[in-house]
C-alpha cells in the first residue's frame, strides 16, 4: 500500500490559478501498437481475447501507462487521470476479469503517483492523482429492455459495491483525489458519491471529490433526461470538489451548458471536452488551437478552474490549454442564497416569489381510491396516468405513497418509480416519497435520480434514529419533511418542538 503524503492543499491551488488535467488516455493507448499479447498476464484465460480492455495495462504493461502520465506531465498537467475508468466490477465483468478490478485501480494510482512525484522532484511544482471511476455500461434509471420499462440490469446497490472498491483502491494506491466523469445518468452518479463516503469511512480519511457530467446531444440533456442545473441540484448534498462536464460534445457545443453548471454550484467548475465531434472514421480532428481558444473564452467569461481534455485530445492539446490558461484567473464562484433546490429532470427552486407550492397528492393510495383502485389490480399504467394529468394540471412535486395493508410497499415503490423514470412528461418535476416505513422510503430513495422530498422523519423512535436517518437522507441527496412528532406523540406547544 502507498503511504499518504501531504502535498500543498489542491483547494487552495485552485482558488489562485486555472488548473490543467490530462487529456485523453484511449488516444493515446490506440497510438501504441499493442498486441493482444501485451493485454495478457499468467493466469489469462487462453480461451478469451483482452486486447482493448486498457485498464489491464497497469497490470501487464505499466511502462506504457508511465510513458502516458510522462508526456501529459511534461505537456504541463497539474492533474494526472488514471487509466482506471472501466476500473469496476461491473465494466470488467464483460471480460471476466472482475477480480483484477481493486488491483486494477491500486496499480493504476500507484503509476501516476509515481511519475507525478517524479516530475515534482525536477521541479518543485506540485502534481495531484486524480482517481478515474468511469459510470460503468450500466444505467440505474432507464430499462435496456424497451418491452419491460420497470427492468433494470443493475441496482444502486451493486453499483455502490462496485464504486467503494473502486475508490478504495484508488486510495490505496495514492490518489489524491477522486474524479467521477462521464457522467451519463445522475442515479449513478448518486450511487458513487455514496459509495466515496463508505470508502472514506472504511479507510478513515476524505479526498475531494470532481464529479463530471456528459451532454450527449443537442437536447442539451445527459443521457437519463437530465439538464445541467437539475444535474448539480442532484448533487449538491455531496459537497463537491468540483463540478463540470466532459466528453461528448466538443467545447464549441458546452458553452451554454457549462453557463448553466457555473451558475449553479458553489464548487469549483470543470470541463475537459472533447476534440470536437469526431469523423466519419471515429477520429478526431480539432486542433489543439482550436480547443485552447474556445477553454480560453470559456476562462474570459469567468467559468471555469480546472479544464482539460477528454476524447480525442492528445498532450499537444494540453500543451496548448497549458499556455492558453497561464495568463487567465480562475473562476470565482457566485453568492447563492440558500433556498430549498429540488429536481426532477428539471430542477425547481422554491423562493419567497414561488408563493404555494402544489403538491399532487394523487398518486397517494391512503388519499386517492381511485389510485389505490389501479395499484392494488395491478394496473400501474392507471397509475402512471393520474401521475401525468397531476403534473398537466399544474402540480410542482408529485407525491408518491403505498402506505396499504394489501400491499408490499417497499416493491410497489420500486416498480412505479422505475416506470415513472422512463416518463418524462411525469419526471420532470422533483418527487416526495410518502411513507412511514423506512424501509420504503430508503427503496425509494435508490430509484431516483433528481432530489426528492422524503415525508416524513420523525422523533417518534427516539433522537437517536432520528440523527442516523437524517444523515442518511443527506447522502442520498435528498430533502425531508420533519414531523413535530416524538416518542410521547405529536406536538401541540410551543415548548414541545
Amino acid at each position: 500500500m502507498t503511504t499518504h503524503k501531504t502535498r500543498p492543499d489542491i483547494r487552495t491551488e485552485a482558488h489562485r490559478r486555472i488548473l490543467i488535467l490530462d487529456g485523453a488516455w484511449g488516444t493515446q493507448l490506440q497510438r501504441a501498437g499493442l498486441t493482444e499479447a501485451d493485454f495478457r498476464w499468467d493466469g489469462a484465460d487462453p480461451l478469451r481475447m483482452y486486447r482493448g480492455n486498457f485498464d489491464l495495462l497497469q497490470l501487464t504493461r505499466p511502462d506504457v501507462i508511465r510513458q502516458v502520465h510522462r508526456d501529459y506531465f511534461a505537456a504541463g498537467a497539474d492533474i494526472a487521470s488514471t487509466n482506471t475508468f472501466n476500473s469496476t466490477t461491473i465494466s470488467q465483468a464483460d471480460y471476466g476479469t472482475e477480480a483484477l478490478a481493486y488491483a486494477m485501480n491500486e496499480a493504476g494510482a500507484r503509476l501516476a503517483r509515481e511519475v507525478a512525484d517524479e516530475f515534482t522532484a525536477r521541479d518543485g511544482k506540485p502534481r495531484w492523482v486524480a482517481g478515474s471511476v468511469g459510470p460503468t455500461n450500466r444505467t440505474a434509471t432507464l430499462s435496456p429492455d424497451v418491452e419491460r420499462p420497470e427492468f433494470r440490469n443493475v441496482t444502486y446497490d451493486d453499483l455502490v459495491e462496485a464504486y467503494t472498491s473502486a475508490v478504495r483502491g484508488l486510495m490505496a494506491g495514492g490518489a489524491d483525489l477522486i474524479l467521477l466523469e462521464t457522467v451519463f445518468d445522475t442515479l449513478n452518479a448518486k450511487a458513487a458519491l455514496f459509495a466515496c463516503d463508505e470508502a472514506f469511512a472504511a479507510e478513515g480519511r476524505r479526498l475531494p471529490v470532481m464529479l463530471s457530467g456528459t451532454i450527449t446531444d443537442a437536447s442539451g440533456r445527459t443521457l437519463s433526461g437530465q439538464t445541467p442545473e437539475a444535474f448539480a441540484v442532484s448533487t449538491e448534498h455531496a459537497h463537491l470538489f468540483s463540478l463540470g462536464l466532459n466528453c461528448a460534445l466538443g467545447a464549441d457545443l458546452l458553452r451554454p451548458h457549462l453557463r448553466a453548471i457555473a451558475a449553479n454550484t458553489g464548487a469549483l467548475v470543470s470541463v475537459h471536452p472533447n476534440a470536437g465531434l469526431p469523423n466519419a472514421f471515429g477520429e478526431y480532428d480539432e486542433t489543439p488551437e482550436h480547443t485552447a481558444s474556445v477553454l480560453a473564452d470559456f476562462a474570459r467569461e469567468g467559468l471555469v478552474n480546472i479544464v482539460g481534455g477528454c476524447c480525442g485530445t492528445t498532450p499537444e492539446h494540453i500543451r496548448a490549454i497549458a499556455d492558453a490558461m497561464s495568463t487567465l484567473p480562475p473562476r470565482t464562484a457566485p453568492e447563492r442564497t440558500p433556498y430549498l433546490r429540488l429536481s426532477g429532470l428539471e430542477a425547481f427552486t422554491l423562493t419567497p416569489e414561488t408563493n404555494f407550492v402544489n403538491v399532487g397528492e394523487r398518486t397517494n393510495v391512503t388519499g386517492s381510491p381511485k389510485f389505490a383502485q389501479a395499484i392494488l389490480a395491478g394496473d400501474y399504467d392507471a397509475g402512471l396516468k393520474i401521475a401525468r394529468q397531476q403534473v398537466t394540471n399544474g402540480a410542482q412535486v408529485v407525491d408518491i405513497n403505498f402506505d396499504e395493508g394489501m400491499l408490499d410497499g417497499e416493491a410497489a415503490m420500486v416498480k412505479f418509480l422505475n416506470l415513472l423514470a422512463g416518463e418524462p412528461d411525469i419526471s420532470r418535476v422533483p418527487l416526495m416519497l410518502d411513507s412511514s416505513k423506512w424501509e420504503i422510503l430508503e427503496a425509494g430513495l435508490k430509484r431516483v435520480q433528481g432530489k426528492a422530498i422524503v415525508n416524513s422523519i420523525s422523533l417518534k423512535d427516539g433522537e437517536e434514529k432520528f440523527l442516523e436517518r437524517a444523515r442518511r437522507l443527506r447522502r442520498y441527496g435528498a430533502a425531508a419533511v420533519v414531523m413535530a412528532f416524538d416518542e410521547s406523540g405529536q406536538a401541540d406547544n410551543l415548548q414541545r418542538r
